[in-house]
């Protein structure tokens, strides 16, 4: 008679199979800019192409030094991107909040984050801006 229950060697690949899947869906913690972190002149476009796909919860860290300074806005929007116009943005990180450990940011929505600092020339002249759009795990 033939049994209705799993093997034993079924149920370690089952296991094994849920587990990678776990371990894929585990939300990543990004430093922007990697080993260059968050710095007047480096290309974040660029960086961000190459790093992409970034996914919800995942957590951006931004790295800087206290001098120069730089900050972390949060842009309304791609206007705003732009045009470097920070009027209506939101600060996230003054100039001191990126020493340490960085400044943490969790990208829990999904939706299009425009990142720019707004300390002198940074966005407009020095490319210190960044837009992320997080997709969805499965």
């Amino acid at each position: 008679m033939a049994s209705s229950g799993f093997s034993a060697k079924q149920i370690i690949l089952l296991v094994a199979v849920v587990a990678s899947l776990f371990a894929v869906t585990q939300a990543a913690t990004v430093v922007v800019g990697g080993s260059e972190n968050w710095r007047y002149g480096y290309n974040y476009t660029e960086w961000a192409a190459n790093t992409a796909p970034f996914y919800f919860e995942d957590t951006l860290v931004f790295n800087y030094e206290k001098t120069p300074a730089h900050s972390v806005y949060l842009l309304p929007n791609l206007w705003s991107y732009l045009k470097c116009d920070f009027s209506k943005a939101k600060l996230l990180a003054n100039p001191t909040q990126g020493e340490g450990h960085g400044f943490k940011f969790v990208l829990n929505q999904w939706r299009v984050f425009y990142f720019a600092s707004a300390e002198g020339n940074d966005c407009k002249d020095g490319l210190m801006k960044l837009i992320i759009v997080p997709w969805p795990r499965f």
